[in-house]
């Protein structure tokens, strides 16, 4: 499988992290800034705003440099892990003997922030959402990849992940970034931007699973490097800049 595309945008968040000129900062020192929370857009409707989580923020944050508010995208939604940490504090409180609402119950499952973002957009094109497990962040290319054969001019991509508890044992798993971090990329087959080409590989990696690599394909993004292979004990894929 080899695919030519177009990077059309991209648009990324993390704390201190809030513009291309943070990240080419960021790619010598990969330090994060602590406890900062992602700036809700003003198109997000009020009412809507107190549901969002600090991981719906970046996500938000990252996705609005992508759109034009007069025009409605497909997009692909893909996280590891989703609203998990949120599902936990609810088991907690379970636990206790506590009572949990429909509305917190609503917000933690994992197309949650998905439908939140289509409501505040208004958006009604096609809608998908991926937990890509030790695939990374390639499944999110594939679909998003078969949406523009289907003859959409353009797709939006959102990976974001953030960390896990520590509840949940890690190691020895790669399943943890030092931070929220949330990538809109905005592809199409032509036009202006980043030319890219994608393909699959028989190389085995193990490159941990999309919280670390969303950060390995920033660092693409803004390095000179030409190649970025990103893969697992079973198969590889590789983005190359054109």
């Amino acid at each position: 499988m080899t695919v030519d595309f177009v990077l059309r945008d991209w648009n990324a968040w993390a704390p201190g992290m809030s513009c291309h000129e943070d990240w080419q900062k960021w790619r010598d020192h990969q330090t994060f800034a602590q406890e900062e929370k992602a700036a809700i857009p003003a198109a997000v409707p009020k009412i809507l705003q107190r549901r969002l989580s600090p991981l719906a923020r970046a996500v938000f944050n990252a996705a609005d440099g992508c759109i034009d508010s007069d025009k409605s995208l497909p997009i692909v939604f893909s996280s590891a892990h989703g609203e998990v940490n949120k599902s936990l504090e609810m088991l907690k409180s379970m636990q206790k003997g506590e009572e949990v609402s429909p509305t917190a119950f609503s917000l933690s499952v994992h197309n949650a922030i998905a439908g939140l973002f289509s409501i505040a957009y208004d958006c009604h094109q096609e809608i998908t959402v991926i937990a890509p497990g030790q695939d990374g962040i390639a499944p999110a290319f594939i679909e998003a990849l078969g949406l523009l054969q289907e003859h959409h001019s353009e797709v939006l991509i959102v990976l974001y992940d953030e960390p896990l508890s520590d509840f949940y044992p890690s190691l020895p798993f790669a399943l943890n970034a030092p931070a929220i971090c949330a990538l809109a990329l905005k592809v199409s087959l032509t036009g202006n931007g980043l030319p890219l080409q994608f393909n699959n590989s028989s190389a085995h990696r193990d490159d941990g699973e999309q919280a670390l690599q969303i950060l390995s394909f920033i660092k693409f993004l803004v390095a000179d490097d030409n190649t970025l292979v990103l893969g697992n004990h079973r198969h590889s894929w590789e983005w190359h800049k054109k």
